[in-house]
């Protein structure tokens, strides 16, 4: 009787043996359907073996092999088993990472090549070429290479040139963006410079027949350049010639649920795997990237300046951000410089990185401050819909009259959001075209999309915006760029914090001034000396790298050190105490057997200590050693389902991000 071992979807480190009824053909990656318990569940056959260590009257047969799906490969698979071993997943869980939505859905059609456009193809410049002629290796093989770019350097058409030559071989290429919005720009361009290309778009908000479609589409080798989010990673292409993965430093990148990968690192791994070459893309490369590209694991190329010569990058101007006459947080210089450029007909970016109308809501007379009932968070003030919002568990209220405490009625918002400051655009410049741009005002299908060709096409005069517009974009008409609200990320405790707002800033300064026109930065701050600033004014990226990496070195934190986070939430405080102390206790008692090469901090509670009615904890392990950490993890993890509470949720997060 020949049995299957089959990675199934569910939170369990093992695979289920099946037998396999004569008559169905399955190799290893064939992707079936069996029972578990009551449910039928679509799963990947990892192995076809002879015998089985559980007794044949246990074993329950296959129910099909699903034919229209095609095995996954050598290399995917393992990838698979490097994800579920690196982050401690189910393996499982992994495998279905790879898989397209199953079921019905409209049948896959042949790639189609992009559209011809008539939007010009810069040509390279001498950085550019070099930068290319560095990064494709002959004959080709594994070469990691982090191309570093100020904005408006023109990172794009090196990619683009790149996938040229790589097809032009008859290979396929994978471009990785971190966010869904950035696609359809990036599937244009690759329209105007490739226009011969068959290319498929990967994301998650696709339809499932349509992603279905694109998957096949890749797997079978019709599409030669597949364009996608952090999913993409996992999409079979038997001629895989190069990786891209644009804007490395981004965390969008980082899966934050579910299985918890890195789709760069994992990117870096599948490429090493397929013996091809991986460039990475930043203008604030991650410190963990520029790290390895100044110890000589990754070569390191520059794009020193704009791609042509006639746009420079911004001025930044640092200015006063508490001013008596300033209007909703709009201080003069800046009101009076978005006056020019209205003047001048010219378009004006407003950035402010937090959505709705104040972030807060207070009592004048007793102090109350509105508050989220299912979470230690404030609740957000959204006047359009003239509601509080959470925007941790999305618990929806209506603003209250008077004060739940007192009675008062002077209630006020505090601070400011994107659409406080769309109110105050609205009363100075009257005439002007405002758009905002946030997660609220493009929930709508096809909104985002609809505001940028109006931005794009002159429509529009000042857009207001969070992170949303701050990267990726090319608005040529764009020469201001005002910054309000960027003093708040300097008072975080995550140690990431600053690292994070200065590849924010620097990526929203980049929009300025990409036209023929020069462009301005006015930056409101009570800081102006805080080196991250005085590194934004001069668009000195390395330097402030430089600075960070010492800080963190001192510290013993990452890149210097590796991390795992132990997560675990619950709706009984004392059962979720209980299990931390003695997951902490337990940890403690493992690495001091194998030799403290692993630390384990105590618990603590979470940044967010509760969210959505659960109380959340957290233990943190660490090592200057990442094969030690690798070694103890797992060790861990047998002891935590050991002493596991079933009235604990818990998790590892392997290289968090940070400890929210």
């Amino acid at each position: 009787m020949a049995i299957v071992r089959l990675a199934l979807p569910v939170a369990a480190h093992r695979l289920f043996d099946y037998w396999l009824p004569t008559g169905l053909a399955v190799q290893p990656g064939s992707l079936l359907l069996a029972k578990l318990g009551r449910r039928r569940l679509a799963g990947v056959a990892v192995e076809v073996a002879e015998s089985s260590e559980i007794e044949p009257e246990r074993l329950q047969p296959v129910d099909e092999v699903i034919a229209a799906i095609p095995p996954l490969p050598d290399d995917l698979r393992a990838l698979a088993h490097f994800v579920a071993s690196y982050y401690q997943e189910p393996i499982g869980q992994c495998y279905a990472q790879m898989l397209p939505p199953l079921g019905a859905g409209r049948e896959p059609r042949e790639a189609a090549p992009a559209s011809p456009s008539d939007a010009p193809v810069r040509s390279l410049n001498a950085e550019q070429r070099a930068a290319l002629e560095a990064m494709l290796p002959d004959p080709p093989a594994f070469a990691p290479s982090l191309l570093q770019g100020v904005t408006g350097s023109g990172k794009t058409e090196v990619y683009l040139a790149a996938a040229e030559r790589v097809v032009a071989m008859r290979r396929q290429v994978l471009l990785l963006a971190p966010e869904i919005n950035l696609t359809p720009q990036l599937a244009d361009r690759i329209a105007a410079a490739l226009p011969g290309v068959r290319a498929v778009v990967l994301h998650s908000r696709l339809a499932a027949g349509q992603r279905r479609a694109h998957w096949l589409a890749a797997t079978s080798g019709q599409a030669q350049l597949i364009v996608g989010t952090r999913l993409a990673v996992f999409t079979p292409l038997p001629q895989l010639g190069l990786i891209v993965v644009d804007e490395e430093h981004d965390e969008s990148f980082k899966q934050q649920d579910g299985v918890r990968y890195h789709a760069r690192d994992v990117a870096i791994y599948r490429a090493r795997l397929r013996n091809v070459p991986i460039v990475l893309g930043s203008a604030t490369p991650s410190l963990e990237s520029y790290l390895h590209a100044k110890r000589g694991r990754y070569k390191l190329l520059k794009l020193r300046r704009r791609a042509t010569a006639r746009t420079a990058l911004p001025a930044v101007r640092l200015v006063p951000n508490r001013v008596a006459d300033s209007l909703e947080g709009i201080g003069p210089v800046l009101a009076t410089a978005i006056a020019e450029r209205l003047s001048r007909r010219e378009q004006t970016l407003l950035f402010i990185n937090r959505r709705g109308f104040a972030p807060s809501l207070l009592c004048a007379a007793c102090g109350w401050k509105a508050a989220c009932t299912r979470c230690a968070s404030r609740l957000v003030v959204h006047r359009d819909a003239s509601r509080l919002c959470c925007h941790h568990c999305g618990r929806v209220t209506p603003i209250p009259a008077g004060c739940p405490e007192c009675g008062n009625l002077d209630l006020l918002p505090l601070g400011f959001g994107t659409q406080r400051l769309e109110r105050a655009v609205a009363a100075l410049y009257p005439d002007a075209r405002v758009v905002r741009v946030d997660r609220d005002s493009t929930r709508r299908k096809g909104a985002f999309a609809s505001m940028r060709d109006a931005i794009t096409t002159g429509a529009v005069d000042i857009m207001i915006g969070t992170q949303m517009l701050a990267k990726g974009h090319d608005f040529p008409r764009l020469t201001l760029v005002g910054v309000l609200g960027a003093d708040n990320a300097l008072y975080s405790a995550e140690y990431r914090a600053t690292e994070r707002l200065f590849a924010l800033l620097e990526q929203v300064a980049g929009r300025a001034g990409r036209g023929a026109v020069a462009g301005e930065v006015i930056v409101q701050t009570d800081f102006p000396e805080h080196s991250l600033y005085a590194a934004l004014s001069r668009h000195d990226y390395d330097r402030f790298a430089e600075t960070l990496l010492a800080e963190r070195k001192e510290l013993e934190l990452p890149p210097f050190a590796h991390l795992a986070l132990l997560r675990a939430e619950s709706r009984l405080p004392r059962a979720l105490n209980s299990f931390v102390e003695a997951a902490a206790e337990g940890g403690r008692a493992l690495a001091e057997r194998r030799g403290r090469r692993c630390q384990i901090f105590p618990p603590t509670p979470a940044a967010v200590h509760r969210r959505a009615g659960l109380e959340r904890a957290q233990v943190l392990a660490q090592s200057a050693d990442r094969r030690a950490l690798q070694e103890f993890l797992p060790v861990w993890r047998s002891e935590l389902d050991r002493i596991g509470e079933r009235r604990v949720r818990w998790s590892l997060d392997v290289d968090p991000l940070g400890f929210a």
